[in-house]
């Protein structure tokens, strides 16, 4: 039975509000994932989401996870 593609993201705000996304594509059993940012791209065979998490860290300081951000009610 033939795979569709599919594909998902990670984005992650750095220390001056600025959001940097990699997105992670999926055809059969490869998986690509590329940084919007800066170009950059990698084969994933385990765990994209977390090679995506550490590019983030790593080349662009951007640890704030968008959806784990709550403001408080005032």
């Amino acid at each position: 039975m033939p795979r569709g593609d599919s594909t998902s993201k990670v984005s992650r705000w750095d220390g001056h509000g600025r959001e940097h996304v990699v997105r992670m594509r999926r055809t059969g059993v490869l998986r690509t994932i590329g940084c919007d940012t800066c170009g950059w791209t990698r084969n994933a065979r385990f765990l994209p989401w977390l090679k995506a998490e550490e590019h983030l860290t790593a080349a662009h300081q951007a640890t704030v996870d968008p959806a784990r951000t709550r403001h408080p009610s005032r």
